[in-house]
């Protein structure tokens, strides 16, 4: 799961800080404990020299260590007793002035070993999240809100069904798609219809849950992108270069990429070599992808050179957006 190097920072910042904040609370207190009731300092500092003790009892030579350790031991244990005594005295548990990691399986380093802990894993989510939400209104936009009576269950001229019958239909496929991302039968999406239809919409619920069961997703659109993978490949080196170069690693790295508004770029021969980069990689990456287009893959076989098309016609399931304009709909009912 790559997550983009400016989530992960945020995300590990995050994890530090609150770690800290904790850390100072806890002084806090604990100098406000030991100022109400002075006793509560002397015992945690003969505490901490019980604590000594029991190492140094293990390790000792000559003599019965077990006899020595179960001594310092019970006098821990005594020590323990008359503070959780005081504390409560104090209105405090017992363990309110020990030092205490919020996650008890990294202690608040956020990863095990080489492997990322899920407390960081949880605000990487969140972190990302905010990031969708930049390009992506994530507000309200989830598969609980997707309203299909704004769909005429009329049929439709040429379609043998209606925009609501549609409509359920893609709305299963996305849903499923999202919920059981990776283990669906279905890899890469190609959502074709004209606008103000839903693609968008939809886009944002499969962002949003993928996001929250902790995969990594990019949202761009397809002018964008092919800006970055130019930038890439002209500035080089300068600073805009050295951005663009990160960015399109994101592309092509990313759990989940959602590839918005395909067809609206300018069609030249570098975004035609761009757009078969990122679709080649990522499905010989077995990495998923969702692609909004108003054009259907027919037209795109018109635009875009055949290798890139037959990969899209091939390895994309394409779900056909038909009805009308949901926008306009939504207006005329305010």
């Amino acid at each position: 799961m790559p997550y983009d190097a400016n989530v992960l920072h945020r995300a590990a910042q995050r994890l530090e800080d609150e770690s800290r904040r904790r850390r100072e609370r806890t002084e806090r207190l604990r100098l406000e404990a030991y100022e109400r009731e002075p006793r509560l300092e002397q015992l945690d500092r003969r505490i901490q020299g019980t604590m000594a003790g029991l190492v140094a009892a293990a390790l000792r030579q000559g003599g019965d260590p077990v006899q020595a350790v179960k001594a310092v031991r019970e006098e821990n244990q005594d020590l323990r007793r008359e503070r959780a005594v005081l504390l409560g005295g104090l209105g405090l548990p017992e363990d309110a002035l020990d030092d205490r990691p919020a996650c008890p399986l990294c202690k608040d380093r956020g990863w095990q070993g080489a492997k990322m802990c899920r407390c960081l894993k949880e605000l990487c989510t969140q972190e990302q999240i905010k990031e969708l939400s930049k390009l992506l209104d994530l507000g309200e936009q989830s598969f609980d809100t997707f309203r299909l009576d704004y769909y005429s269950q009329t049929p439709y001229p040429g379609r043998g069904t209606s925009p609501r019958g549609n409509m359920e239909l893609v709305y299963d496929v996305c849903l499923n798609y999202a919920t059981k991302f990776g283990r669906f039968a279905i890899k890469n999406l190609f959502l074709s219809g004209p606008p103000g239809l839903g693609k968008t919409f939809l886009s944002a619920c499969i962002a949003r849950t993928v996001s929250e069961n902790g995969f990594s997703v990019v949202y761009d659109t397809a002018g964008n992108i092919f800006a970055q993978f130019e930038a890439r490949k002209f500035l080089r080196d300068s600073p805009d270069g050295l951005d663009a170069r990160d960015e399109t690693r994101r592309y092509l790295n990313c759990d989940l990429l959602i590839l918005d508004d395909l067809g609206s770029e300018l069609t030249t021969q570098f975004t035609q070599s761009a757009l078969y980069e990122l679709v080649n990689t990522r499905l010989a990456a077995d990495r998923r992808t969702v692609i909004s287009s108003n054009l259907s893959m027919e037209e795109a076989a018109q635009r875009y050179a055949p290798q890139i098309v037959s990969r899209l016609d091939g390895e994309y399931h394409v779900l056909h957006f038909f009805g009308d304009d949901i926008r306009l709909l939504r207006k005329n009912r305010m």
